[in-house]
């Protein structure tokens, strides 16, 4: 159901409960919490109320949030931590939030993700020679949002990744 509706049609009330049962159907972040309330027009100390009792009641919490997107975005879109961290930052996560939960995740389980990604990629590369392809494929691990270490990890030591060869 779209709750985009015009500028002050919405009191404190109604966008207390759109907002709290939207929140009971899935994660959502603080800020996104905001962005809702300031496109229906609700005064700033309104916006105050209303988040400070969907975060006390636990309708809106931002590490829980980052915690499923990270989970969400990594095994399912099978993204890298620099490209989680970016997208956690979009949605109004403040990095002292997201950095502790990328943390927790292991270089070897960022490798476990990258490895089949590039196993598929390489069937499709054409490349002239062994070089031209691994360059390829780093190019394509780092648009995913994986790091150096972690691509040469999965390649092997012997492949150089330039960072900034391939933005």
């Amino acid at each position: 159901m779209n709750y985009e509706l015009n500028k002050s049609s919405l009191d404190e009330q109604q966008a207390l409960k759109r907002l709290a049962a939207e929140c009971a159907k899935g994660e959502h972040s603080t800020g996104e919490m905001l962005q809702k309330m300031q496109r229906w027009g609700l005064a700033q100390s309104e916006q105050e109320r209303v988040l400070r009792y969907l975060t006390d009641n636990r309708f809106v919490d931002d590490e829980r949030f980052a915690r499923m997107f990270i989970r969400d975005k990594m095994r399912l879109n099978h993204w890298g931590p620099r490209k989680i961290e970016q997208a956690l930052w979009v949605k109004h996560i403040d990095g002292t939030v997201s950095r502790p939960l990328l943390a927790e995740v292991t270089a070897e389980e960022w490798a476990e993700q990258l490895s089949p990604l590039l196993k598929t990629r390489r069937k499709s590369i054409k490349a002239a020679t062994q070089y031209e392809a691994d360059m390829k494929l780093v190019r394509f691990a780092l648009s995913r949002g994986f790091t150096s270490d972690v691509i040469r990890r999965v390649l092997g030591a012997d492949v150089e990744v330039d960072e900034e060869c391939c933005d």
